[in-house]
């Protein structure tokens, strides 16, 4: 699938005016704007360690609920859930939840599962702060303690921001879902999202081979009976089937549903899974390389649309990696993710003369179509502009109380000069589209996989970004970082 890139702005002294357009003057005045923000000037506040934890060796770990968020903040307070190996446990379910909560200078253990034991992490949201705050966290243990895998309940848990350890009276209360007729497993790919401001919340969990339940959570308290939402149909494969999506980035707004992740399937094409079966000596091998989107209007009929497929990587066998989606007020929907163009296992034999890239995309969406698709950073096989042998990934959307919408992500690889590259940039996506040049974050540990307290989570929008997860180097550490980004 061909990307669109776009043509750099018109100059800003000489504009054909005989020919000026209602699209013109857009590009005008977001130009206009442009030159009126003030750049970032990223400041960080805090760098520190938050809880170490020993490989589980069960296909999941800490970060395994990337399209989630395992981090929230309300007003002055920031909550993040943890994962504990279960010493004597086995695999699968051989984990539990923790709780923590950053207090002036250090993070403090509020909470642990003691009876319930889970495979998964636990994604986390909230609503208001101080003495109304609430927090909410996805659990989902299994039902088959003695087993190493079978049937789940997901459940959440909530706690009162201001007395999570019920020091002061303040209870958990658990809010059990009606799933139905649907089979969970450990196995969950939940993915949860709230709306901080009209206090609702939507909680997707994998339930089968044809899609994914979901239930609803209204300003009330009132959740709904699940639901299901049906996988797009593989039509164009060698074998037609359904295509499960997961790590979705979900965002609830205004009783509307927003929902996109990456095709998660065994390899569909015979030629290439027996070439892998060769190289691994698996029977399987996944396929994560078709990005879809898909929106519910009105969440509470139950309705969604069509799924849009917003980019892949099918014809070279490459990867795509979803990485944040936000809704403006203008309903428009940005999704970011992470591309890389060839498995080059592969190339020799099925595509030659293919090359190799990594890339962060963007799109803006609205009313299910693709308005317009951008390249924010690309690496490129073989070239020799100064950044093409770095690799950039992870891409998060942080976005201000005035609406600025900047992406961090993270960079590795080397540089031209072959010296090892290891940092977080920070570039902003203008209202026009365009993105401005990056800049380092100063980060003495910079983080290659991270959560964000995004406003998917019910965080509210704010010019400081706070980030939890993997510093290079430090596998089996989860730390936190708070970088300032605007006065």
């Amino acid at each position: 699938m061909a990307t669109n890139t776009s043509a750099s702005a018109p100059p800003r002294t000489r504009f054909p005016w005989p020919r000026v357009t209602a699209g013109w003057l857009a590009l005008l005045g977001s130009v206009a704007l442009a030159q009126d923000r003030l750049p970032p000037a990223p400041n960080v506040e805090v760098e520190e360690d938050v809880y170490t934890y020993v490989d589980a060796r069960n296909g999941a770990g800490p970060m395994w609920c990337y399209g989630s968020t395992c981090l929230v903040r309300l007003g002055e307070q920031v909550f993040a859930s943890g994962l504990e190996t279960v010493p004597g446990a086995r695999p699968l379910n051989n984990c539990r939840w923790l709780l923590f909560e950053r207090k002036t200078d250090n993070w403090e253990r509020m909470r642990t599962e003691l009876f319930s034991l889970t495979r998964e992490p636990s994604p986390l949201a909230g609503f208001g702060a101080g003495d109304s705050g609430r927090v909410f966290l996805s659990a989902h243990p299994t039902l088959n303690p003695d087993q190493e895998a079978g049937e789940a309940r997901s459940e959440i848990i909530e706690f009162p921001a201001a007395d999570v350890k019920g020091e002061r009276g303040g209870a958990r209360r658990v809010h059990a879902i009606n799933w139905g007729g649907a089979k969970l497993t450990e196995h969950s790919y939940r993915s949860f999202a709230a709306d901080g401001r009209n206090e609702e919340m939507i909680l997707f969990v994998n339930s089968g081979n044809w899609g994914v339940s979901w239930s609803f959570m209204d300003s009330a308290g009132i959740w709904s009976m699940a639901k299901e939402l049906r996988w797009p149909w593989g039509a164009t494969y060698e074998t037609p089937q359904p295509v499960r999506i997961c790590y979705p980035n979900v965002m609830l707004k205004d009783g509307a549903v927003h929902f996109c992740g990456v095709s998660d399937i065994i390899e569909p094409k015979k030629a290439w899974r027996d070439f892998k079966k060769e190289l691994t000596g698996r029977e399987w091998d996944y396929d994560f390389r078709r990005l879809f989107y898909i929106r519910a209007p009105n969440i509470r009929n139950g309705l969604f649309g069509s799924w849009v497929e917003v980019a892949s990587r099918e014809d070279t066998c490459g990867w795509i990696s979803p990485g944040d989606l936000w809704v403006d007020d203008e309903d428009r929907v940005h999704l970011v993710w992470h591309e890389r163009a060839i498995d080059e296992r592969l190339r020799p034999r099925f595509f030659p003369a293919a090359r190799q890239s990594y890339s962060i995309r963007y799109a803006r969406l609205r009313n299910d179509e693709v308005q317009l698709r951008r390249t924010l950073v690309m690496a490129e096989e073989g070239g020799t502009e100064p950044g093409s042998k770095e690799r950039p990934a992870s891409p998060r959307f942080q976005i201000t109380p005035d609406q600025r919408m900047f992406v961090v992500y993270y960079v590795g690889g080397t540089t031209q000069e072959g010296e090892a590259v290891s940092e977080n940039r920070l570039l902003e996506i203008l209202p026009n589209g365009e993105a401005t040049a990056p800049v380092k974050l100063p980060l003495q540990h910079p983080l290659d996989r991270y959560f964000t307290a995004t406003p998917r989570a019910g965080s509210p929008p704010s010019n400081t970004l706070d980030m939890l997860g993997t510093r290079a180097g430090t596998p089996l550490t989860i730390s936190y970082a708070r970088v300032r980004l605007l006065p």
